[in-house]
């Protein structure tokens, strides 16, 4: 799973009022190279939630070796001016936290209820249990 896809995914227990983001417990994490599509890239960056996306980095940090490469502190997605104007070098670190880092094996963990969601394979299971729905 990419943190890209990571970056969508909520908990709908019943009963959840904050189940996003999921914390990532990380068993198995893989980097796969690939060339970086500044277009592709600006098009989805208004749609991520960035601090959401810092604080999967940060948790994930740790599995990483080589370590990930630095994104900003802080970045206004919403601003697609400020965007153009960012440089190759920073694009480049986001488009490989978002799209070459692959939690493959771990859990997606509800910060509510605590609730773990296996992820195998790089396939996240978010599929409720009946008494959740």
């Amino acid at each position: 799973m990419r943190l890209f896809t990571h970056n969508f995914l909520k908990s709908n227990v019943k009963g959840t009022e904050k189940g996003y983001p999921l914390n990532i417990e990380v068993a198995e994490l893989q980097v796969e190279e690939s060339t970086v599509d500044k277009q592709f890239l600006l098009k989805l960056l208004p749609k991520i939630n960035y601090p959401a996306l810092k604080s999967a980095v940060m948790q994930i940090s740790n599995h990483c070796e080589p370590p990930l490469p630095a994104i900003p502190e802080e970045l206004d997605v919403s601003d697609g001016d400020r965007l153009m104007t960012l440089d190759f070098r920073t694009l480049s670190s986001l488009y490989k936290v978002l799209f070459d880092v692959y939690l493959v094996e771990g859990f997606l963990i509800c910060p509510d209820t605590g609730r773990r969601f296996p992820v195998k394979q790089r396939i996240p299971n978010m599929i409720l249990h009946e008494d959740e729905i």
